[in-house]
């Protein structure tokens, strides 16, 4: 089975919608069935083989720091921009230093129960270089919990995507997570501030934008109101 070593856990958002409880705590380390986001987040990193992790920190930073402190599975860096938050894609850069050749990205305000086996080890065993630059986790938008969105994609059935574009809807959200490669963040700068949304639409643009389809429970947290719902839809789960 293929496996990826090293992720980017995206962690250095304010968390505006999460307020007031983002005013004491960042929003990564807020709890849902007595388990941070974070941890909901790095647990499945480390079940698939995942053994470094790059969280990149801003808001109320030394609380996240403070939290994975005694990480060990994996064992995570911190990349600092409590001077400057460089948006998804700035943040990856600064950190691939840190990471391997090919990596997973995981943002920190979603996570997942799988159905029948780790969606973790299905993305990074669905990744096909030869054919795709990215491949992005998909969540389709039925039956997912706490994402109020039009949604993101469509996918054909080969898995290749197109944005939802001036549809009012479209069948899948962006769940997340992603494998991406170092080769392509050529030519971005340490600093750099730009959305991964910028690498993704150059990839789309050749027909090189993949998804798979999560197989298991989708769950959004980005407000308060949605800990209450995502706590109920575990516990029917």
């Amino acid at each position: 089975m293929r496996t990826i070593d090293s992720a980017m856990v995206l962690a250095a958002g304010l968390g505006t919608r999460m307020r007031p409880i983002t005013d004491r705590i960042p929003k990564p380390l807020v709890e849902v069935a007595g388990k941070t986001l974070l941890d909901h987040v790095l647990d499945p990193l480390a079940e698939a083989g995942v053994i470094r992790a790059v969280v990149n920190v801003h808001h109320l930073a030394d609380q996240i720091e403070r939290a994975v402190a005694g990480r060990t599975r994996p064992a995570v860096t911190i990349s600092d921009e409590r001077a400057q938050i460089l948006d998804s894609g700035g943040g990856v850069a600064r950190a691939l230093d840190h990471l391997g050749e090919t990596f997973l990205i995981r943002n920190a305000d979603s996570f997942w129960r799988d159905r029948a086996g780790s969606n973790i080890a299905r993305l990074v065993e669905a990744f096909d270089p030869a054919l795709m630059d990215t491949l992005l986790l998909l969540a389709p938008m039925e039956g997912s919990v706490g994402f109020d969105g039009p949604g993101d994609f469509f996918r054909d059935e080969a898995g290749r995507l197109t944005r939802r574009g001036a549809a009012p809807r479209a069948p899948f959200a962006y769940a997340g997570a992603a494998v991406m490669r170092k080769a392509d963040f050529a030519g971005r700068q340490a600093g750099e501030i730009f959305s991964l949304n910028a690498l993704w639409n150059a990839s789309l643009a050749q027909g090189r934008l993949f998804g798979l389809v999560l197989d298991g429970l989708w769950l959004h947290v980005g407000t308060p109101a949605a800990i209450g719902e995502a706590e109920a839809a575990l516990a029917a789960f």
